[in-house]
């Protein structure tokens, strides 16, 4: 299998970097499974004390692969509900390990790309990110990453992003809650996410884990009681016709049948 998530520990702190630029680090099977692997063995490891996740190439991370599971004969259906079984692992994995996971972030943010960097205790950001949440405009919702956004963003911005699918930059991520804090070069990001090491350096293992089960407990008690139903409700949507007319005007780059800007122009 190809390695696409490359593995670095120093210091105590595994760095897991997402490197399959080809498409968008989209979350296949190969990229997921070792994502898993890795995420895994930094919580069994007792000599590592946290967790950062990067990536390559201009995209931090596009979403679901669907297009791997098509290639292989799957429906659509199939394939959406193999992608949100991928995310809800990955998201559940993040939340329950007793480590900190520091999202250190300079490329587009789309689709799956949120639900990894809300599952995060810190995301860090540089100049090169934008982040759209463009499901409606595909028929869809963002349902599944939807657990781990709505409680660390503003009520206004999720009403705002999630309804309009507008594009917004590191700043605007920061001001909604989004984001812990964005820097204007890539060198002020390597220097934020040093400074931010440091001081989980200097804390116990016991008081990191206590710590981070202080400030999940809230998330992970909603994405347990509400992960089946919002995965359920994806898979409606997927399954349905505006679902097929969006992704379908979109694998051809034309509009939609119902957007009203197109029809004017």
């Amino acid at each position: 299998m190809t390695e696409v998530v490359h593995t670095d520990i120093a210091g105590e702190v595994l760095t897991l970097t997402l490197d399959s630029p080809a498409n968008r680090n989209a979350l296949g099977e190969a990229l997921v499974a070792q994502l898993l692997d890795g995420l895994r063995a930094a919580e069994r490891d007792p000599a590592i004390r946290a967790v950062v996740l990067t990536h390559t190439g201009g995209t931090f991370c596009a979403g679901a692969d669907l297009s791997e599971a098509l290639a292989r004969g799957a429906a659509v259906e199939e394939a959406s509900a193999m992608g949100t079984s991928a995310m809800l692992d990955l998201m559940r994995v993040i939340l329950e390990m007793p480590k900190p996971v520091i999202a250190k972030v300079d490329g587009h943010v789309r689709a799956g790309g949120f639900g990894l960097l809300g599952a995060a205790d810190i995301a860090l950001v540089g100049p090169r990110c934008t982040f759209a949440l463009s499901e409606a405009r595909l028929g869809l919702a963002p349902s599944v990453i939807s657990l781990v956004l709505l409680p660390k963003m503003t009520a206004r911005s999720a009403g705002r992003y999630f309804l309009t699918g507008e594009t917004f930059d590191s700043s605007a991520a920061v001001q909604i809650g989004l984001v812990t804090e964005a820097f204007a070069s890539a060198d002020e990001l390597d220097a934020g996410l040093t400074s931010v090491l440091s001081g989980i350096r200097r804390a116990s293992p016991q008081g990191l884990a206590a710590s981070k089960m202080l400030t999940t407990a809230t998330v992970l008690s909603s994405f347990r009681g509400l992960a089946r139903q919002r995965a359920d409700e994806s898979a409606a949507l997927f399954g349905s016709d505006e679902a097929r007319e969006g992704m379908t005007a979109f694998l051809s780059k034309r509009s939609p049948r119902w957007d009203l800007n197109a029809q004017k122009e």
